[in-house]
C-alpha cells in the first residue's frame, strides 16, 4: 500500500478542525456563540484555497482506495464551497434559534469530511463508509432543532428510510464482490493488486462471454448481475432522493432547520452523484446493458413526479423538495448517457452531469441563502408569505426571481446553459425520449416557479409587519457571490466546462 499521507491533508484537517470547533464550543462557554460560525467559514475559506492550490494536476492515489485526480480536487473544492455558504447562512439563524452550536458546525464539517472522501473512492468499502459518514452526520443535522416537531418527524422518516436504503445498497455491493471477486473499481493495476482483479475487467469478462458461448461463464452471473444493480440503484436512488425513493425528501427538507435544508439539498445530492458517476464509469460502465434501462426509467419518473408534485405546494421548502427530485432526475440523464458507443460520448455525459450539478447546486444554495433571510426577518416559508417582497426588499425579491429562472432553464442564467448541453448530450447518445421528456418537464417547472415570483412583484404586502428590512453583510456578499455565479455560468460556460471535461477525463482511463 502507498500510505502516502500528504494526499489526504485536506480530509485529515477537516477532521482535526471538526474536533477543535466541537471541544472548543464545549470547553470556552464564554465566547460567544457566532465566534465557532465565523471561524468555521473562515477555515473552510482557507482549506479550499489551499486545496485548489496545491493538489491540481496531481494524479495519484492513497492506499489504492482513494484517487487523488483532479475529479478528486474538484469536488473537493466543491463541497467545501457549498459548506462554506451553508455555516455562513447558518450563523444568524443557529443564534436565534439552535442550540449546542459547536456540534451543529462540527456535523457540517464531518459531513463534508464524508463527501470528499466518497468522491475519491475507488474502492466499495471505502465508498460505504463514506456514504454512512456522510448520512448519519445529515440525520442529526435534519434532527437539530429538537424543539420543533417537525425537525424530529423529518429526521426520523429519514433515519428509518436511510438504514433501509444503505442495508439494499450494501446487499448489492455484498453481491457484486460475489460475482468479481473484488472490490476494487478499475484497471489501475497497483503494486500488490493482482492485474486485472477489479470490478471493471471481470464484468467486461462477463460482457464479452455473454456475445462469445465458447467462452466459460457461470449460468448464474447475469441474474445475480441483474439483481445486484437493481439493489445498488435502489440504494443510491435513496440517497439522491430519485423516485419511487423519495418519501422522505419533503419532509425532511420542510422540518430541517433552514442552513441544514441548504446543505442536504445541495452537498447531499452533490456527493451522492460524484459517487455515482465515479462508480458507474469507471467500474460498472462494461456492464451497461444491464443497468441503463433501470436508470432510464428512474430519470423519467423522477421528473414527472417531481415536477406535477410541485404544482401542488403552497409552502417553498416542499415546493424546492419536489423541485429537487426533478432536478435529479435531469442528472440521472447523464448517467444514462454514459451507455455510448465510445469512450469520448461517455465522457461527454460524465461532462455535461457535473456541469448541470454545479450550476444547479450553485443556483439551488442561492434560493435557500435568499429564503433563509427571508426566514430570519419573518419566521415563516409558506409561498403566500413572499407577496410584496418586491416592495420590502428589492434586492431579495430579484435574487429569488434569478434563482427561480435558472432552476426553470431560462435563458441568460446558469440552468438553461448547463441543461442545454445535458440534453444535447442525451440527444447525441441515442436518447431523443429522454431528453425531450426533460425539456418538457423544465417547461411545465416553469409554471410553478412564476407563480413564486407572481407573489412578490404583482400583490402588496401583508400581515403586520410590511416594512422594509435589511440583509446582513456576510449574506448579501454571498447571495451578490452566488448571483454573480450563476449568471456567468449562464452567459459564459466554456472555462468551466473546460475544467470540468480535465477532471472526468480520469475516470476514463483508455481515452
Amino acid at each position: 500500500m502507498d500510505l502516502e499521507y500528504e494526499l489526504i491533508v485536506p480530509e485529515l484537517v477537516l477532521a482535526g478542525f471538526a474536533v477543535v470547533i466541537a471541544t472548543g464550543a464545549l470547553t470556552l462557554r464564554r465566547v460567544p456563540q457566532e465566534f465557532w460560525g465565523y471561524l468555521t467559514a473562515t477555515g473552510l475559506l482557507v482549506l479550499l484555497v489551499l486545496t485548489a492550490v496545491f493538489y491540481i494536476n496531481v494524479n495519484d492515489d492513497f492506499a489504492n482506495i482513494l484517487a487523488i485526480d483532479n475529479y478528486t480536487v474538484l469536488f473537493r473544492v466543491f463541497f467545501l464551497a457549498i459548506a462554506f455558504f451553508a455555516t455562513v447562512a447558518g450563523v444568524q439563524y443557529a443564534g436565534e434559534r439552535l442550540r449546542n452550536h459547536g456540534e451543529f458546525y462540527a456535523l457540517i464539517l464531518l459531513a463534508t469530511f464524508g463527501m470528499m472522501t466518497l468522491a475519491a473512492s475507488r474502492e466499495l468499502i471505502t465508498a460505504y463508509i463514506s456514504l454512512e459518514i456522510m448520512s448519519f452526520s445529515f440525520y442529526i443535522l435534519v434532527g437539530f432543532n429538537k424543539l420543533n416537531p417537525l425537525s424530529n418527524e423529518g429526521s426520523l422518516k429519514y433515519m428509518l428510510l436511510g438504514g433501509f436504503s444503505s442495508a439494499l445498497f450494501l446487499y448489492g455491493l455484498s453481491m457484486l464482490y460475489g460475482i468479481t471477486g473484488t472490490t476494487t473499481y478499475s484497471a489501475i493495476e497497483p503494486d500488490g493488486i493482482e492485474a486485472g482483479r477489479n470490478i471493471a475487467t471481470q464484468l467486461s469478462n462477463f460482457s464479452a462471454a455473454q456475445l462469445d458461448p465458447n467462452l466459460p461463464i457461470p449460468s448464474e452471473v447475469r441474474p445475480g448481475m441483474v439483481i445486484a444493480m437493481v439493489l445498488i440503484v435502489a440504494g443510491l436512488g435513496f440517497k439522491v432522493s430519485a423516485v419511487p425513493f423519495h418519501q422522505w425528501t419533503p419532509d425532511a427538507y420542510q422540518g430541517a432547520p433552514m442552513p441544514v435544508t441548504l446543505f442536504l439539498s445541495a452537498a447531499g445530492k452533490a456527493a451522492a452523484f460524484a459517487f455515482f458517476l465515479r462508480f458507474f464509469s469507471e467500474a460498472l460502465l462494461p456492464a451497461a446493458s444491464e443497468w441503463v434501462w433501470l436508470v432510464a426509467i428512474i430519470a423519467a419518473l423522477t421528473m414527472i413526479v417531481g415536477n406535477v408534485m410541485a404544482l401542488q405546494q403552497t409552502n417553498l421548502k416542499r415546493l424546492m423538495a419536489y423541485s429537487s427530485i426533478a432536478q435529479v432526475g435531469y442528472l440521472l440523464i447523464g448517467i444514462v448517457a454514459l451507455d455510448a458507443s465510445s469512450l469520448m460520448q461517455s465522457q461527454d455525459a460524465a461532462t455535461a452531469l457535473v456541469l448541470h450539478l454545479i450550476g444547479y447546486v450553485a443556483t439551488n444554495i442561492l434560493v435557500f441563502t435568499a429564503l433563509t433571510v427571508f426566514f430570519n426577518r419573518t419566521g415563516r416559508d409558506d409561498i403566500p408569505d413572499l407577496r410584496g417582497l418586491a416592495e420590502r426588499q428589492p434586492f431579495l425579491a430579484l435574487v429569488f426571481a434569478v434563482g427561480f429562472f435558472s432552476l426553470a432553464g431560462m435563458p441568460l442564467f446558469a440552468g438553461f446553459a448547463t441543461k442545454f448541453i445535458l440534453f444535447q448530450v442525451a440527444f447525441s447518445n441515442d436518447f431523443l425520449w429522454l431528453g425531450a421528456l426533460g425539456v418538457t418537464m423544465s417547461f411545465v417547472s416553469l409554471y410553478y416557479y412564476l407563480g413564486v415570483i407572481k407573489q412578490m412583484y404583482l400583490y402588496d404586502p401583508e400581515g403586520e409587519d410590511r416594512g422594509r428590512f435589511r440583509v446582513p453583510l456576510p449574506l448579501a456578499a454571498s447571495l451578490a457571490v452566488l448571483t454573480g455565479g450563476v449568471f456567468l455560468l449562464g452567459l459564459f460556460p466554456t472555462p468551466l466546462f473546460n475544467a470540468i471535461d480535465d477532471s472526468t477525463r480520469m475516470l476514463f482511463p483508455g481515452l
